[in-house]
Parts: C-alpha cells; sequence; structure tokens
C-alpha cells in the first residue's frame, strides 16, 4: 500500500512539481466523509467531488440531473475529511454556461461553502473567458477535455474523442486562460500523450492511457461496489459489492436464527 510521504497539504504549485519531476498524480471520487477519510489517509492527492454522482449516488442515467445545491451538499463532508488531499467540486450542468458573473459567483459560493481547494469545469476554448474569470478571481481551476458527460446528448453518447486539432485547441486555450490542470477523458492514448507532452500543466487521464501526468476513477467502479454498467478502461482492485452482500447476509441469517447479538455483544 503507498502511503503519503507528507501530512502537508497539497497545493496547485505541488502538482505543478510532480508534473516536473515526472512524479505521476493521483486522484479518486468522493462523495461523503467516511469515503474521503478512508481515501485520504491512504495516500491519494486529489479528491474529486464529482457531480458522476447523480449517477453513483443518486442513480440517474448521466450527470446531467445534480444541482449546485447538492454538488456543495456533498462537497463539505469530502473537504471535512481531506487532511492532506487537494479537494475539488465539479461544477454542475448548465452552471458554467449561465454567463462569466453568474458562474464566478457559482463557484465561488462552492470556494466558500465546502472549503474546496478548486473546481472543475468541463469545456476547453469555448470556456476559456469563463475559466479566465475564475483563475483573475482567485478560484484554481481544473479544465475538462475529451468526452464530457454533460454534452453526452450533443456528442451522440459516450465516445471515444479522437479529433486531435480539437483537443489540441481545447486543452491549450484552458492553460492559456490559466487553468492548473487539465482532465483528459476517453482519449486515445496516442493523441493524449501528446497533449501532455506540449502542456506546461498537469494532465489528469481517465481512460486516455498512461501517458497523463495523472490518472482518475471513480472509486465505487475501482473497488467493484457498481451497480451497472462499468467502462473498460476501468480496473476493479477489489470487489466490495460481494463482501458487502457476503456480510450483510451472514447478519440478515443470524437475526433470523436469533443467534444476533449474543452475549458478547449486549449489554
Amino acid at each position: 500500500m503507498t502511503t503519503p510521504k507528507s501530512k502537508k497539504r497539497l497545493t496547485v504549485t505541488d502538482f505543478a512539481k510532480m508534473k516536473s519531476n515526472g512524479e505521476k498524480i493521483s486522484m479518486l471520487t468522493a462523495y461523503d466523509f467516511a469515503m474521503a477519510k478512508m481515501l485520504d489517509a491512504a495516500g491519494v492527492d486529489m479528491l474529486l467531488v464529482g457531480d458522476s454522482l447523480a449517477m453513483v449516488v443518486q442513480g440517474h442515467e448521466n450527470t446531467i440531473p445534480v444541482t449546485l445545491d447538492e454538488m456543495i451538499y456533498h462537497g463539505e463532508m469530502v473537504a471535512r475529511a481531506a487532511k492532506r488531499a487537494f479537494v475539488v467540486v465539479d461544477i454542475p450542468f448548465p452552471v458554467n454556461h449561465h454567463g462569466i458573473h453568474e458562474a464566478v459567483k457559482a463557484a465561488g459560493r462552492i470556494m466558500k461553502k465546502t472549503g474546496c481547494h478548486a473546481v472543475k469545469l468541463e469545456g476547453g476554448a469555448d470556456q476559456a473567458d469563463v475559466i479566465r474569470a475564475m483563475v483573475n478571481a482567485g478560484i484554481p481551476v481544473i479544465a475538462h477535455v475529451g468526452l464530457r458527460p454533460q454534452a453526452v446528448h450533443a456528442m451522440g453518447g459516450y465516445k471515444v474523442q479522437r479529433d486531435r486539432d480539437e483537443l489540441m485547441a481545447d486543452a491549450s486555450a484552458a492553460q492559456e486562460a490559466g487553468a492548473f490542470c487539465v482532465l483528459i477523458e476517453c482519449v486515445p492514448a496516442e493523441i493524449a500523450t501528446e497533449l501532455s507532452g506540449k502542456l506546461r500543466v498537469p494532465t489528469i487521464g481517465i481512460g486516455a492511457g498512461a501517458g497523463c501526468d495523472g490518472q482518475v476513477l471513480v472509486t465505487n467502479d475501482m473497488l467493484g461496489m457498481t451497480t451497472g454498467y462499468v467502462p473498460s478502461f476501468v480496473k476493479a482492485y477489489a470487489n466490495v459489492a460481494e463482501q458487502i452482500a457476503s456480510a450483510v447476509g451472514q447478519w440478515c441469517e443470524e437475526v433470523k436464527e436469533n443467534t444476533f447479538p449474543d452475549e458478547d455483544h449486549s449489554f
């Protein structure tokens, strides 16, 4: 098991140094206090309060239904738990399309209410003005390019994004607007590696090969706690769903047989 070298809170400058030193960055999703506390203690560098909670926690088909208030609610729990990890909260659909003033206002509200350290928004060149305004307001931003789940209907579904020129333009525009990091989703490994090599800021990949400066997965997916479709780029490191089913089944059986609680578990 990897343990953190230091308990000091990670910052945007630490991630820049990690890219420069060739040290990979780890990011996992978190939606509640208990899981965030465990992931933080295990040494995860970044915790993402992703709008994926719409699917993972709420049971929706996509990320679109989750609201700003719900993102703040979950973000508060995660930020409260994290001692070392850098906490990032997603800006939900369609907040960053409400105009620069409203987008900055929403991002500021997220930062103030949750205590997180950055926000993430989907988009590159089309969101450059919004990114720039947030950064100018003192809000660190991670840009999200490639497959953008909030635009799943416009993109024709969850498809690998192969337009190299568009991807390069989006990532470069986000960097020049002040984003301190770029998340790249569902992009051929060759293109993602090229992007990572050309950008000055770190890249975090998901379904984008090993050439990115870091990797992110949905925690429930990598722990085997899924209830539906699992993307092909996910590697499950445990089968927690099976362990939960076994434990709960045993408990139910002992309750039915009146063997729990026994003397050791009674006052």
